[in-house]
């Protein structure tokens, strides 16, 4: 039976430093302050952003909100994003995507700023985390799974890891993680040749294609640790799964993530850790 690396520990343990920097930065007056850009009412959008709501208030992070309708023009939706990159009391942006067809998501990330990119989604962002410097943050998600693997000390060094899937979001940043923690890493994609195999002589596991079960027994192999990313709501069973066959896996690794209750509940930790570290930067 395989240990269940759970995020609550996880998330509990980065709040409280969390909220241990954003005292000291109140006291020196600086209030951390994340702001969400939100575009139209996507329940997941919603959803989210509640979650974001809870965890900042519970760590002493300022949480505002720029709500524009669906059918915002391009003009006006960058205009509020230049508001906020110009408002020094503003110290990180969300922005929620998919955004609505008929907006350019790149040229929003062209404009946010690094420094207040807390979850990672500007080219500036992610050439920090390629080059670890300290312009900009790592996506949230990719560094809640990190955040997992130090918390429950498990060793990358010399370990041979596998990411499935290879977005911008998850995979090529969780793989720079990896590669920083001195794993060798393989990222597998659709045209990866027998991917089974490849997984399955991995010692740590990272799945991150946003495919519903995609892994199962004939992927997995004893000793290995899964870091399961994938949340996927499978309204056959009325629940959430990841990627991974939990039944098939769980008798065989030794550790993996559940699903709910593992990565995604790290991620707002990170969201307002990040918010908070970029106050403290745009503060000295």
């Amino acid at each position: 039976m395989a240990k269940l690396l759970k995020g609550a520990e996880v998330a509990a343990a980065t709040d409280a430093a969390t909220s241990e920097l954003a005292a000291a930065l109140r006291a020196r007056g600086v209030v951390p302050t994340l702001a969400v850009l939100r575009v139209g009412e996507r329940a997941d959008d919603l959803s989210y952003e509640r979650g974001a709501a809870k965890r900042c208030a519970a760590v002493g992070i300022e949480l505002r909100r720029e709500v524009l309708p669906a059918d915002v023009s391009q003009e006006g939706l960058m205009s509020a994003l230049e508001k906020l990159n110009a408002d020094p009391s503003v110290h990180g942006i969300l922005v929620f995507s998919p955004l609505p067809r008929h907006l350019d998501e790149k040229a929003v990330r062209a404009a946010l700023l690094p420094e207040k990119d807390v979850d990672g989604i500007t080219d500036g962002s992610l050439a920090g985390v390629f080059t670890g410097s300290n312009r900009g943050f790592c996506p949230c998600t990719a560094e809640a799974a990190a955040e997992i693997l130090d918390f429950y000390g498990i060793d990358c060094t010399g370990k041979r890891a596998a990411v499935v899937g290879r977005s911008l979001v998850v995979g090529k940043p969780a793989a720079m993680l990896l590669l920083r923690r001195n794993a060798t890493v393989t990222i597998c994609h659709t045209k990866t040749r027998d991917m089974p195999s490849v997984i399955k002589n991995s010692d740590i596991v990272i799945a991150a294609a946003g495919c519903m079960g995609m892994l199962g027994s004939e992927h997995l192999s004893p000793g290995q640790t899964v870091v399961d990313v994938g949340i996927n709501w499978d309204a056959e069973a009325g629940k959430l799964r990841g990627d991974v066959r939990f039944d098939e896996a769980e008798p065989i690794v030794e550790a993996i993530t559940p699903v709910p209750g593992g990565v995604g509940s790290v991620t707002t930790s990170i969201l307002a850790r990040h918010t908070a570290l970029a106050a403290e930067r745009q503060s000295l």
